[in-house]
């Protein structure tokens, strides 16, 4: 199934190439299939479009909760890729720090240990990749 192929809503698309990356979008749609292929409609048009734009939480403090929310939930893939969302949304490693050190009291230390590994692999891709721009 091509990209054109899916019903993925433009200005969703749009943003999550800018907080996620077009290399890591283009993997994910190039490997929508029947099966798949519905489910990155759903994270473009309703993730997104739909509560990313939403005007009460800018894209930085939005950036903050998801890391919070998948360190607390174990998601080592998924944090990966919004931490390195959070510095493209202008988060400092200073604040993922913080904010990995809040879960460490709420969601226990084991998912803090963890998601130290994962952003701080994140981070360091991230400022190699700037440098190399």
């Amino acid at each position: 199934m091509a990209e054109a192929d899916l019903n993925l809503d433009p200005d969703g698309l749009r943003l999550r190439r800018e907080v996620i990356g077009n290399a890591f979008v283009d993997a994910s749609l190039e490997r929508a299939d029947d099966f798949g292929g519905p489910l990155q409609e759903i994270i473009t048009n309703h993730v997104w479009a739909r509560l990313w734009t939403r005007p009460d939480l800018d894209r930085a403090t939005r950036s903050l909760v998801t890391v919070a929310m998948l360190a607390a939930l174990n998601r080592p893939l998924e944090l990966e890729l919004h931490v390195g969302g959070a510095l493209r949304n202008g988060c400092s490693p200073a604040q993922i720090r913080e904010v990995l050190l809040q879960c460490s009291a709420y969601c226990g230390m084991p998912a803090a240990v963890d998601a130290f590994a994962v952003a701080r692999s994140a981070i360091e891709r991230y400022e190699a990749e700037a440098s190399e721009a």
